[in-house]
């Protein structure tokens, strides 16, 4: 069992080494040849969406490079006590993979999809299998309250099931949106922001005269013309972060620091879209050949392919809006303060996009109600955030994670934050028990969803025999 034990583990500490950008391309091209891509296009591919990650993972290490130090002016300009320090998703990814928990999380993703697939309750093949570390750190969170490994395990199989089940139900907004056909989400950090978003955006809709506001990217830039332009927000938003927080207390130093910061995201915004595009480039062949795969075996079956929500962060809206709630999450983090928040959002700042991937389509791109959602979400998440800061720094030391200097807790924006891990991280300081009343809804909630799925299918092909008898009528 040791020996077991010990390849698992050695298995996703290589995984978290390697990183999505490498270990999804290999998958990738293995997925294209089982099907039936000839090598050489299951290859390129693979090696499109490789350079696509390597690209995004750059310009979005760009963007936390120059917003952090500006985020931190901030706060210490404001005299705000901030003491948990937001460490980032590499670093909890890295923390989550080196856990317990982490070292079964794979095979036991994998399991999880292979039995809800073949019972119906998912339609998503997940194969972002670098991301199951979202997985494995909610499970690392529940067996450090519960000091219980098996509880955490199965907390991490129930977090599959919820969000699995949460990909499949956003794949219509998702699909339609960002023109991804039979593509869903299963993305840890993403997916759970549809329970939030949907009812907000029903509250929307009935509020008189915010109800008819129209701030989609292209709505702005028509209204604003060449102001309106993504790159010019981008150079805006960051002249006002850089004064705000670096001041002019060196008038050269800070002067450069400011226009540094301010081209930086207006690259960001010019850069990213178009390594998406390339990351598409290598996308579209694997899901075409998985359609045609599906419709010649499964013949009445419908399947998604679960993917990173990366592909989804260069949309002109979902980038928008992540580049105004980064000075509007540091605010919101320092407004907090007096009533209970602990964390200074940092490293994460940068991976804002990640949040608001499936919050953009639901608001129908409409950047301001994204941005007024993001940050309620955010907020929220922030005294989750705070409450979770003590186990996710036990965790951190007890993976070999080493405290930034001057740190007494870490935690994270992207994971931290998550309305799923404060619901776990609730449930398992009521008891071990509880866990297995959250497996009893997680299941009940997939059968409902898949409910869901087959009434939109009949409407869908409702609709498409009314189409063609009307055009048979003319």
């Amino acid at each position: 069992m040791d020996v077991f034990t010990d390849v698992l583990v050695a298995v996703s500490a290589y995984l978290s080494d390697l990183g999505a950008a490498i270990t999804l391309p290999f998958l990738i091209a293995v997925f294209g040849l089982i099907l039936g891509q000839r090598l050489p296009q299951a290859i390129r591919a693979g090696l499109l969406i490789g350079i696509g990650f390597i690209g995004i993972n750059l310009i979005i290490t760009l963007m936390a490079e120059q917003v952090g130090p500006a985020a931190e002016g901030i706060v210490q300009n404001l005299g705000v006590d901030l003491r948990t320090i937001d460490v980032g998703w590499p670093s909890s990814a890295a923390i989550a993979f080196g856990s317990t928990i982490g070292a079964v999380i794979i095979p036991l993703g994998l399991l999880v999809n292979i039995v809800l697939l073949s019972t119906g309750l998912t339609r998503t093949f997940n194969i972002d299998l670098w991301n199951f570390w979202h997985f494995a750190l909610v499970g690392a969170l529940v067996a450090a309250v519960t000091d219980s490994f098996w509880l955490g395990v199965a907390a991490a199989a129930i977090h599959i099931v919820v969000v699995l089940a949460l990909a499949d139900l956003s794949a219509p907004w998702v699909q339609k949106y960002f023109g991804f056909p039979e593509i869903s989400f299963p993305h840890g950090t993403s997916a759970p922001y549809i329970a939030l978003a949907a009812p907000m955006n029903w509250v929307f809709d009935r509020i008189p005269g915010f109800n008819r506001l129209e701030a989609d990217p292209a709505a702005i830039q028509k209204r604003f013309g060449v102001f309106g332009e993504a790159i010019i927000l981008g150079f805006v938003l960051g002249l006002l972060l850089g004064i705000f927080g670096f001041g002019f207390d060196d008038p050269r130093g800070d002067s450069i620091a400011i226009l540094t910061l301010a081209v930086s995201l207006a690259a960001v915004m010019l850069l990213l879209p178009r390594m998406v595009s390339v990351l598409m480039e290598g996308l579209i062949p694997i899901s075409e050949s998985a359609q045609a795969f599906v419709k010649k075996r499964f013949p009445g079956r419908k399947f998604y392919i679960g993917l990173d929500s990366a592909v989804a962060v260069g949309q002109p809206a979902v980038l928008a809006t992540s580049l105004v709630l980064v000075p509007v999450t540091v605010l919101v983090a320092i407004a907090l303060a007096p009533m209970g928040n602990t964390v200074l959002p940092l490293v994460d700042l940068a991976t804002i996009p990640f949040i608001v991937a499936i919050m953009v389509p639901i608001f129908r791109g409409n950047i301001v109600r994204s941005v007024i959602g993001g940050a309620i979400v955010i907020g929220l998440g922030l005294f989750i955030a705070t409450a979770t800061a003590a186990q996710f720094t036990s965790i951190a030391a007890g993976a070999g994670f080493e405290l930034p200097e001057g740190a007494s807790q870490i935690s994270s924006l992207v994971d931290g934050a998550n309305p799923l891990t404060g619901l776990f991280f609730g449930a398992a300081g009521l008891g071990g028990w509880t866990i297995a009343v959250l497996g009893v809804l997680a299941l009940a909630f997939a059968w409902w969803v898949s409910r869901v799925e087959k009434r939109r299918d009949a409407a869908r092909l409702a609709a498409e025999r009314s189409e063609s008898e009307a055009a048979g009528q003319t």
